[in-house]
């Protein structure tokens, strides 16, 4: 059971550190380490200036007792001079005191010292590797700004990117709508030339339809009696005059007159008859 939830909190840390990762802004870490080396230096610089702080106090108390025992020194030479030896004895035993005081507090001098010029040297070392840093921080974020550019960039030539991808799909639903378009537009017109459909902006009666179709075909008939006519021997002046008699015919048959015609008939049948009667 242990192990299943171990399996279970790695599984979630993996998921949060990539989720991290995409998140994450190298330039914003690096002065954030940056920030944080700053802090530490200057850490190392109160640490020296407390350290040069202490070494002036002993400095301080230093000059102090050894004025004490000058003073003390010139003591003891006035009670000798007045000839009170016991004075004199015991301001030199102050004196003496005031010695060991002064050897104790030059012991500490010296090792304030040391410990001042290691932690001077110590910041003048951090200082040096933080300027470092700083440096390839700055480089560092140039490139990187430089090959995020140009990853987006590469992305909206490519088509890589969402909204370049987003366009194009657009684009392609327009062109093929208006292809759909063009096709219903294209069969509409062809049912209408052909009669399937009514044009209602142009209505047209029955009559006028037949009449349509007959001047069609008319045109047909004209058409190739043109090309019989220079398929002919009579040559394009005999085509032409053929054309015009096919069409003066095709006229006079629109607007021949019924009883007119009845009376042709009638006529073609008495010459037929006789001229059989003749023949027998």
């Amino acid at each position: 059971m242990a192990g299943f939830f171990q399996r279970i909190a790695d599984i979630f840390r993996s998921k949060a550190n990539k989720a991290l990762d995409r998140v994450e802004d190298p330039r914003d870490t690096l002065d954030l380490s940056y920030e944080k080396q700053i802090e530490q230096l200057q850490k190392v610089r109160r640490g020296v200036a407390d350290v040069a702080t202490a070494r002036k106090r002993i400095e301080l108390q230093a000059q102090a007792l050894q004025k004490q025992g000058d003073k003390l020194q010139q003591q003891a030479k006035a009670a000798l001079g007045q000839g009170n030896e016991d004075l004199a004895r015991e301001a030199l035993s102050r004196r003496a005191a005031l010695g060991e005081q002064l050897g104790e507090l030059k012991t500490q001098h010296d090792q304030v010292v040391d410990q001042e010029q290691k932690l001077v040297a110590t910041s003048q070392e951090l200082q040096t590797r933080v300027e470092r840093f700083r440096t390839q921080k700055e480089t560092l974020k140039a490139s990187y700004t430089a090959a995020e550019a140009q990853t987006k960039v590469g992305e909206a030539v490519s088509g890589i990117s969402d909204s370049t991808r987003s366009a194009g799909a657009t684009m392609q639903r327009a062109q093929d709508k208006i292809a759909s378009m063009q096709a219903r537009a294209g069969a509409i017109d062809e049912l209408l030339a052909s009669g399937a459909l009514d044009d209602l902006t142009q209505p047209v009666d029955d009559i006028q339809k037949e009449l349509d179709r007959v001047s069609s075909g008319s045109q047909v008939d004209n058409e190739l009696a043109a090309l019989k006519a220079e398929l002919g021997t009579g040559g394009g002046n005999d085509a032409a005059a053929l054309s015009a008699g096919e069409d003066e015919k095709v006229e006079n048959q629109k607007v021949a007159d019924p009883k007119v015609e009845d009376q042709k008939l009638e006529d073609q049948k008495v010459e037929e008859q006789r001229t059989g009667g003749e023949s027998a």
